[in-house]
Parts: C-alpha cells; sequence; structure tokens
C-alpha cells in the first residue's frame, strides 16, 4: 500500500542529488568523520558477528527454542534497544570528542567477553548469554546514539548528506562484516569464538575513539 500510494504522491526527484560526485569524492575530507565512520563499522560488526546468525542458531539447537520463541525474543530484544536508543541522550548528555565515545566502547567491550568467559568456566548459559545480551543491548545503544550524535556533530555544512553518506556506508560495511562472520565462525568454532571477535571489534572502535577530536571542530562560513 505504501508504493502504491509513493507512486502517484512522491515527486519523481526526490532524494536525486543534482550533482552526482566522483567515488573519490565520496570519501570523506574530515579526519574526525573518517575516524568516525571506521569505529562505527568495528561497532556494528561487533554487534552482526554474534547476533545475526550465531545467537539465533545457538538459540535453537542448545537451548531448544523454536523458531517462534527465538524469533520473539529477538524482536522483543530489537525494540528495547530502540526504547533505550531513545533514552541514550539523557544518559550521554551533550557529550562530544574522544573521551566518552572510548569509554563507553570499552564498556561495552567488556559484555561479549564477560559472556564468552561465563560460558567457558561452565555457568549457566541461559543466565549468561540472555544477561548479557541485555546487558549488551543497553550499552550497544548508548554508543550507537553517541555516534550518530558526533556525526552530526562533525559534518560539514557544506557537505553533510556526503558525510552522513559515507558514515552510514561505513555501518553497512560494518554489518556486510559481521553477518558472514557469524555464520563462518559459529559453524567453525562456535558461539564463543563470535564473542571473542565481538569483544576485539569492540576494542578496536575503542581504540579508534581515541583519536577523534576532543572538542567539535569550528563549522566552516
Amino acid at each position: 500500500m505504501v508504493w502504491l500510494v509513493s507512486l502517484f504522491l512522491l515527486g519523481q526527484d526526490l532524494g536525486k542529488s543534482k550533482a552526482k560526485p566522483k567515488f573519490r569524492e565520496i570519501l570523506s575530507k574530515s579526519r574526525a568523520i573518517n575516524v568516525l565512520s571506521a569505529a562505527r563499522m568495528f561497532l556494528f560488526g561487533a554487534r552482526d558477528v554474534w547476533f545475526v546468525v550465531a545467537l539465533p542458531v545457538y538459540l535453537h539447537t542448545v537451548f531448544g527454542w523454536d523458531f517462534w520463541k527465538v524469533g520473539g525474543f529477538m524482536a522483543t530484544w530489537v525494540i528495547g534497544y530502540g526504547f533505550i536508543q531513545t533514552l541514550a541522550p539523557r544518559i550521554t548528555g551533550n557529550m562530544e570528542g574522544r573521551q566518552p565515545a572510548m569509554i563507553w566502547a570499552a564498556a561495552l567491550a567488556l559484555i561479549p567477553a564477560g559472556i564468552a568467559v561465563g560460558l567457558m568456566v561452565g555457568w549457566s548459559p541461559q543466565f549468561v548469554v540472555i544477561g548479557g545480551l541485555l546487558l549488551f543491548g543497553v550499552l550497544f545503544a548508548i554508543n550507537s546514539s553517541l555516534h550518530s550524535y558526533l556525526i552530526v556533530s562533525y559534518a560539514r555544512g557544506d557537505g553533510v548528506s556526503l558525510d552522513v553518506g559515507f558514515y552510514y556506508m561505513s555501518n553497512a560495511a560494518g554489518r556486510l562484516l559481521g553477518t558472514i562472520l557469524s555464520g563462518w565462525v559459529y559453524q567453525a568454532y562456535g558461539l564463543q569464538a563470535c564473542l571473542w571477535i565481538s569483544a576485539g571489534l569492540v576494542a578496536a572502535a575503542a581504540i579508534l575513539s581515541m583519536f577523534l577530536p576532543e572538542k567539535r571542530p569550528v563549522p566552516a562560513t
């Protein structure tokens, strides 16, 4: 229905740029945005490397959940993640620069590492995986919201669409990387390996955050 209405009511030139930039021009000229985009890529790769394929298969094969229960749980997690994102600005305030991004990413890296350790030492998988996933969702939502604030803060006034587009292109690249790794690593090495890779990717995002500007750059006049 939305598609049919769109055919008649939306303008034909909606979303089309008047000038078509070359591919090399898509790459941001801002060091801050390049660093933030790289951190974003690792951040979302860290989520999807265990969330997209490994986790639902694990819930079905190890916990014995049927498809309805797995799908319902995953959908509830996504809804809760979105709710936390709406509250994230109240938690982070107007934090800018490298220190908050680095601290929140470092805190997030501890969650998948903690889940992996809990499984290794033989703690209850239901408690470790479900509890860890809830904590991961809260901290991941805060990290994602903070990144989204920073990209708007760093984007150039005369090229916001290109800067934001490059940033979300990096986001998509991270999700692609995480999805491919999630299926391959889980089949070859299991959930714990996916969790350790997730922790490493978040740690990489935290390290990259160290190279972000401490304060928002002054916009061009």
